[in-house]
């Protein structure tokens, strides 16, 4: 039967495979059995990890097209990990945080290397379809999109691979498992080429500029194995290559870039952003009549748009080489000027306005309790975040029109950069039982408002009285690459990102490095630009947190008036029940009657939460008396329950009740004890012990009733003299 199936399996399909060691296992591409109306597929086996990534594109560019149309979706299948989503609706639906970020993950260094010219729209798809919860998709993913495009005949100049990289007990580790991250002191993804780097993201508990390099180097070194595998198998089963477009247009640039050369780098020398841009947008209508048009020697609109942005580009990049200088008459390594200021706004929690420039960020810190944890469902499981981080760029930070709605890929991954460099210096959860909201709106833009949101951040938590183990602070990095001549650039302008080469993005503290990202637009950079860059961002974020120190060094020592405080105790597991009542209806009446919020954990630990300091320990005084157990010789204040003729009663200790004998009643006889006490009277008892069945005794008459003192004591001490 086997033989059989296997026989059958030949004839109808044409399979390559290839596989190697990577990490400690082993990964296997694969094509020709799945999705084979695709240009490219490729199915990736890493352990019991799979990952099938497809890559489709047009036969031709839609008329008029200027830009290229590149999606790529990441997309993970709840039953990869045998699992049915949760929630109302049992499917997947809108795509996740985590699926967007790896979506980016897979784009940022596949874009670069399509052919200039190609505006063919394209898709990558990678689906997630299956999940041993030990290897991570996402590289496996990012190798698997590289092989389908390589197979696929586009005009891609890849193949590129990727590998993460760990940090344990001072090793490199090549792909580690997901529950090592913790024991790592390095999340690090890098992706690259054979010969360059072209990304790199990451998350670090402030690590050294030369061990980040020694990070990045070592993953794009290991990563060479898959880069061979991929050639392998192109060299059995890719598709024939498509024609590469011809650069028509070429003798228009040149009649373009001769006649506004001069103009443009007049306007390139205007060191404010709106009298610049309006300078570029003259230039450009000033000769739009000689080059736009159907006439032999003229081109399309757009196409002249396009033309004469690679005019500017050349212009730009060529006068920052041969001067020095840069558009707003800053050398390589200079910050722009820098304002700090907290406390801006005064009803929030906690807040900050960080300037740099003319890229401006208003970052509010919001303090809330263990019911605003945010529940975050993934393959892996449902996981609990004490730390949100969002970032919303709306039009009028740039001075342009546009629709406002949900945050977007651009937003989704800038939210999480930052939060990414501002996690390691939280304190722990026993030191800081707060759920953490911090936003970003950026008010101004022109540069990298990532980096002006990790500074601002850093200054609003601190703002709140948030305890960060250091201020971090960020600054973002840019390239210049035209043969053997390059020029790095400190915290880049919005031109010189867009004009440029290298995005280049590190935060961290005065001793080390929280989290870089990098992108590139070319073929990659070598290692000796990224230690030029790395070293001079390194100056940059001092300069920076030594300017955010001139409007706080470190946390507040008290809460802002109107966060909420929190107080939290440990009592035992088994009295865990006695606080929460049964369905709920002791920790219900708790909260109703003391205004206080509680939080009760499986651990035991208890928090409890008011803005009111009254309402926090009337609440503490109640679980206490709920799960603290009553000691011999103290005096409690008790109220009568239950009149006996042997005794009464007494509600003294929470729950509990004790019997005050008739003969603890009072210090002389008492024939019928409802002759001197009532039921609801108040009193003051003191717990004499247990009898041999575990019920409490209790006194009376050893408590003096007014003053609460304990008599028995006083008969006892020495007399005077």
């Amino acid at each position: 039967m086997a033989a059989g199936t296997e026989e059958r399996k030949n004839r109808m399909f044409n399979i390559h495979k290839e596989s190697f060691e990577w990490g400690g296992r082993t990964l296997t591409l694969e094509t020709g059995k799945i999705a084979r109306q695709a240009d490219g597929s490729v199915l990736a086996t890493y352990g019991e990890t799979v990952v099938l990534a497809t890559a489709v594109g047009a036969q031709s560019a839609k008329e008029g097209q200027d830009f290229f149309p590149l999606t790529v979706n990441y997309q993970e299948r709840y039953y990869a990990a045998g699992k049915i989503p949760g929630g109302y609706f049992k499917r997947e639906r809108a795509p996740t945080e985590r699926e967007t970020l790896i979506s980016r993950l897979i784009d940022r260094p596949i874009r670069p290397l399509f052919a200039d010219g190609f505006k063919n729209e394209v898709l990558v798809v990678c689906q997630v379809l299956s999940h041993d919860l030990e290897n991570d998709p996402d590289v496996v993913a990012m190798v698997a999109a590289s092989a389908a495009l390589t197979l696929s005949g586009l005009p891609f100049k890849g193949p590129i691979a990727a590998a993460r990289v760990g940090y344990i007990n001072g090793e490199y580790v090549l792909n580690p498992e997901i529950d090592t991250y913790k024991e790592s002191k390095l999340e690090l993804v890098v992706a690259g080429t054979r010969d360059a780097v072209m990304m790199v993201e990451s998350e670090a508990q402030e690590l050294s500029e030369d061990v980040m390099l020694g990070a990045v180097v070592f993953g794009h070194d290991q990563m060479q194995v898959a880069i061979d595998a991929i050639i392998r198998l192109a060299e059995k089963a890719a598709k024939d290559p498509r024609p590469v477009p011809e650069d028509i247009h070429a003798p228009v640039r040149e009649k373009i870039r001769a006649a506004a050369s001069a103009e443009l780098s007049k306007a390139f020398q205007l060191p404010i952003k709106f009298e610049r841009r309006d300078a570029l947008s003259a230039i450009k209508k000033k000769f739009a009549a000689d080059f736009v048009g159907t006439d032999e020697g003229k081109v399309p609109a757009n196409v002249y748009g396009s033309l004469l942005h690679d005019v500017e580009a050349d212009v730009m990049r060529n006068a920052v080489l041969d001067t020095k200088k840069r558009v707003d008459g800053r050398d390589l390594t200079t910050v722009r000027p820098i304002l700090a200021e907290v406390g801006i706004l005064p009803r929030t929690h906690g807040s900050a306005l960080f300037t740099r420039g003319e890229t401006q960020s208003i970052c509010v810190v919001t303090l809330g309790t263990a019911e605003d944890e945010q529940f975050v469902d993934s393959l892996e499981g449902t996981g609990k975040q004490t730390f949100m981080l969002h970032y919303n760029f709306p039009p009028y930070s740039v001075g342009e029109t546009g629709r406002m709605g949900s945050p977007g890929r651009r937003e989704i991954g800038h939210g999480k950069l930052a939060w990414r460099a501002i996690h390691p210096m939280l304190p722990t959860k026993d030191q800081f039982p707060y759920t953490m909201r911090a936003v970003s709106e950026i008010t101004e833009s022109n540069g990298s408002s990532s980096m002006a949101t990790v500074c601002g951040t850093s200054l609003a938590l601190m703002d709140a009285g948030v305890p960060l183990v250091k201020p971090i602070a960020g600054i973002a990095m840019g390239l210049i690459l035209e043969g053997d001549r390059y020029a790095v650039l400190s915290d880049i302008l919005g031109d010189e990102d867009h004009l440029g080469d290298m995005d280049f993005k590190v935060a961290g503290t005065a001793d080390g490095i929280t989290s870089l990202q990098m992108d590139i637009k070319i073929s990659g950079i070598t290692k000796e630009i990224m230690k030029v860059a790395l070293d001079q961002a390194q100056d940059g974020r001092i300069h920076i947190l030594g300017e955010m120190n001139k409007a706080l060094t470190g946390a507040r020592a008290e809460l802002g008036e109107h966060a909420p405080r929190i107080e939290q105790i440990k009592i035992p597991v088994d009295k865990i029940r006695d606080v929460i009542g049964t369905g709920g209806k002791v920790i219900r009446e708790i909260v109703e009657k003391t205004g206080a919020k509680i939080n009760v954990e499986d651990d035991g630990t208890v928090k409890v939460a008011s803005a009111d300091g009254e309402s926090i320990k009337a609440a503490l005084k109640w679980i206490r008396g709920l799960t603290a157990e009553p000691e011999i010789g103290q005096i409690y204040d008790g109220k009568i329950v239950k009149v006996m003729d042997f005794g009464a009663f007494v509600n003294f200790f929470g729950p509990k009740d004790g019997l005050v004998h008739v003969s603890e009643l009072a210090a002389k006889r008492v024939e019928k004890p409802s002759d001197i006490i009532k039921e609801g009277q108040a009193v003051k008892v003191k717990l004499l012990g247990f009898d041999d069945r575990g019920k409490v005794r209790l006194s009376m008459k050893q408590v003096d009733q007014e003053t609460g003192e304990d008599l028995s004591k006083k008969a006892s001490a020495p007399a005077e003299g």
